[in-house]
């Protein structure tokens, strides 16, 4: 990737991690890790695969608060279709939303999703409270030709047997609140954490406290610095500016470093890394 500052954190190759190296070569159905600025996130990604159009047709399965509320954000930069099975809600949706088209039916009716054009659907999102009818409209709607699929689940069990088949993205409310929560009870100054690959991997934001008499980080050079196994810094966020990690990146008070964590088992040692000194007031 020349042209834009990014650094590949992790390589999961058939479910094995692989840490990065200088000639890691990226192999087909590689899931890859990777840190770059937010504006740059796009010419990363068409680096890995080819890039799809940008999205102009949503439809929603689904009118409770989740399915009202991504109507509302989406509306008005997005053509949006809602389907409600209940029909009191679907014509309370239908007052509450502005420029939603709310229909009321059954989304696992094919003759209803071919009369609303899905294959010209670019994302189907189902987020019902039923994992199964989340499940099989998103099924069905992308054998009728949606585009891309996304479905709500709430048992995590389910994510893994319906993901990267027929159902492109599985969204699990659970893992999100594992997430927000890991952020409260992990040590040292974390911020940030989010729960990856299911909970098998992590990615963490940590600042950096003290100076280099009181720190393990503070003052020293990425290569220097001694990582758990499996523990790569990606990027450090100084004020408002992205810097991707290099070797010879010296990490400064207040940073806030991004690590990915191939193996959650060493999360105590990193935690450990960014806890200062006990004298260090």
């Amino acid at each position: 990737m020349p042209h834009v500052d990014t650094r590949v954190a992790a390589i999961f190759r058939r479910d094995r991690p692989i840490r990065p190296q200088g000639t890691t070569i990226i192999e087909a159905d590689d899931e890859v890790f990777f840190v770059a600025a937010s504006n740059h996130i796009r010419s990363v990604m068409s680096e890995l695969q080819r890039l799809e159009k940008p999205y102009k047709r949503v439809m929603i399965v689904g009118g409770g608060n989740i399915g009202a509320g991504l109507a509302r954000s989406l509306e008005r930069t997005y053509s949006v279709k809602l389907i409600e099975r209940n029909p009191q809600r679907a014509e309370q949706l239908s007052e509450l939303l502005e420029n939603t088209i709310v229909f009321c039916g059954d989304a696992s009716d094919q003759e209803l999703l071919s009369e609303e054009h899905i294959d010209q659907i670019d994302v189907f999102i189902a987020v019902t409270n039923e994992d199964e009818a989340n499940i099989m409209s998103a099924m069905l709607a992308k054998r009728l030709g949606a585009k891309k699929v996304m479905v709500l689940i709430q048992r995590s069990a389910y994510v893994d047997l319906v993901q990267g088949g027929a159902i492109d993205v599985a969204i699990s409310p659970q893992q999100a609140t594992i997430s927000a929560l890991l952020t409260h009870v992990r040590k040292a100054d974390i911020v940030n954490v989010s729960s990856l690959r299911r909970g098998a991997a992590e990615a963490i934001e940590a600042i950096a406290h003290g100076d280099a008499n009181t720190s393990k980080v503070v003052g020293r050079a990425i290569g220097e610095i001694k990582l758990p196994p499996g523990t790569t810094i990606g990027a450090i966020v100084r004020e408002e500016e992205v810097l991707i990690a290099h070797d010879k990146t010296v990490i400064q008070q207040d940073d806030h470093v991004v690590m990915f964590l191939v193996d959650k088992k060493y999360i105590p040692d990193v935690e450990r890394l960014f806890q200062p000194s006990p004298f260090f007031l």
